[in-house]
């Protein structure tokens, strides 16, 4: 009899276990692309031209306008791409957005200054909620339970575009 309970509360405490994962799984249609209206406030994950996902979204803390140079608070505009994956971010769960690239570092080096770069799109982590909607320091930023769906459907080398 104890070998039947113990069997069946380890069984439960994994079940539980695998519940807790910031780590999900996904079988659904490839996102192909990103699309960001900063304006909007909107992340659509597209399979093609269909929405798979929208998500409501907090930009940099100065929001209205390109990203030009390091610590412009904007959250920058364009195509890029998706670069890198991180699962140990202090914001949750992130991917990385390829920014800059060779155009945003001329920009900025015309100005006589660097372009800055670390863009992602991530997560909240607990320790940022009630900061209001825009308050990045030029990211992407979606509730944590979202970012782990995020996390799960986006690839590195997706192209995001991201419109005023």
């Amino acid at each position: 009899m104890w070998g039947r309970r113990t069997f069946l509360a380890t069984t439960a405490l994994g079940l539980l276990a695998a519940c807790g994962s910031k780590f999900r799984s996904y079988n659904g249609p490839e996102v192909t692309q990103i699309l960001i209206y900063k304006g909007q406030r909107k992340m659509y994950l597209l399979h093609g031209q269909t929405a798979i996902k929208t998500y409501r979204i907090g930009l940099g803390g100065n929001p209205v306008g390109d990203k030009k140079v390091e610590g412009d608070g904007k959250t920058p505009e364009g195509l890029y791409y998706i670069d890198r994956r991180n699962p140990n971010s202090s914001y949750h769960l992130s991917i990385g957005i390829s920014y800059p690239n060779a155009a945003d570092r001329a920009e900025a080096e015309a100005l006589g200054k660097k372009p800055g770069g670390d863009i992602f799109i991530h997560g909240r982590a607990k320790k940022n909620k009630g900061r209001g909607k825009d308050w990045t320091a030029g990211c992407i930023a979606i509730k944590d339970g979202e970012m782990e769906e995020v996390y799960s459907m986006v690839r590195v080398g997706t192209p995001i575009l991201i419109l005023p």
